[in-house]
């Protein structure tokens, strides 16, 4: 395994590259995620993704885990809190399958629903469905999103070190640290992913590469 640095703005271009030499890149729907700590600022890379892909003739549509969690009174059942429930209950993954990976399958609609509940106010956001184009690339951004069974087509990884994370995390969330704790043991998420980024300075993050 080789850690080779690289800038921001090279790592957007490789991950573009990466997407469209994908099978079946321009005739078909690609999903792809970005998965991370909010320390990791996921949602950040799959931003800046969206415009190398459309230089590249990708059109590209943005989704946040974060608008598909279940009702409070799912996810805050154990409390507040809880990490393992953190861990186990928040995200709505059969909401998200449903309502934005299925629909992208080979022969789906493509009709996608791009957000399903505000997590601040806990109501449906009533947004309206999309319909991607075809060869379209849907970026989803969001923690612990591996070893879900998740339908996708490419995953990365945004790896920090315990300390970084909890150095990066602020006081209020630092609960959540034993849920990513039990995610790295359980699901390795840096050997389960496609690609795995080392960000412990978001400023100059390092590729990891696998033989």
């Amino acid at each position: 395994m080789q850690v080779r640095p690289i800038s921001p703005e090279r790592l957007a271009d490789l991950l573009a590259d990466r997407v469209t030499a994908l099978p079946g890149s321009g005739q078909r729907w690609l999903r792809v995620a970005v998965d991370g700590a909010a320390a990791a600022r996921p949602g950040a890379l799959a931003d800046a993704l969206v415009e190398p892909l459309r230089l590249r003739g990708r059109p590209a549509l943005r989704v946040s885990a974060a608008d598909f969690l279940r009702p409070a009174s799912v996810r805050l059942e154990y409390g507040r809190h809880d990490p393992d429930a953190f861990h186990d209950l928040w995200l709505d993954d059969g909401a998200l399958t449903r309502e934005v990976l299925d629909p992208l399958e080979p022969g789906g609609s493509g009709r996608v629903l791009p957000s399903l509940r505000d997590p601040a106010t806990d109501r449906a956001t009533r947004a309206p469905y999309t319909t991607m184009p075809p060869g379209g690339v849907l970026l989803l951004d969001g923690p612990l999103l591996l070893g879900r069974w998740l339908p996708l087509e490419l995953t990365v990884h945004l790896a920090l070190t315990p300390a970084a994370l909890a150095r990066r995390t602020p006081p209020d969330e630092q609960w959540t640290l034993p849920a990513f704790a039990r995610y790295e043991a359980e699901t390795t998420p840096a050997e389960t992913a496609d690609l795995t980024v080392r960000v412990d300075d978001p400023r100059h993050p390092a590729l990891v590469e696998r033989p």
